[in-house]
């Protein structure tokens, strides 16, 4: 099974727990990034701490939730290696992976509800990086 590193503000902390218990017992590993509960932070410090957590090999993916899942990934996003997309559905987890070879996705907690949140996550993990017509694109990303 996989390291994933998780990473939520204040509006993400309750969504990050249920998938946290969600992963644990599938049998991964995870790498908590905080925050640990639901008092006021800055979304910016935890998507930093879980790119950081995969640049230096501590994780091998990420989850980040926030509010709309956008701010914390512009902030993971920030950390050069990473690749974070904002996902609202299985489909868009599934491309991220396939298509974008995306290390991190980013959830809405008020954008979805726990089990589509859920299901999201598996979708992400299930999935892999095709390469072929993506590979180039990817490496133009990484390159930037």
């Amino acid at each position: 099974m996989s390291v994933i590193a998780l990473g939520a503000d204040h509006a993400g902390f309750a969504l990050k727990q249920v998938i946290v218990q969600h992963l644990v017992g599938g049998g991964h590993e995870v790498v908590d990034c905080g925050t640990n509960d639901e008092s006021r932070v800055d979304y910016p410090d935890y998507g930093v701490a879980v790119g950081a957590a995969i640049v230096n090999g501590d994780a091998e993916c990420g989850v980040v939730v926030c509010g709309s899942g956008i701010g914390i990934v512009m902030a993971a996003g920030k950390v050069s290696g990473i690749r974070a997309a904002t996902v609202h559905d299985m489909t868009t987890a599934r491309l991220s992976r396939e298509h974008n070879d995306a290390n991190v996705i980013g959830i809405g907690a008020r954008m979805v509800g726990e089990q589509t949140a859920l299901d999201i996550v598996d979708a992400y993990l299930d999935a892999s990086f095709e390469g072929g017509r993506h590979q180039g694109r990817v490496e133009k990303l990484d390159a930037i």
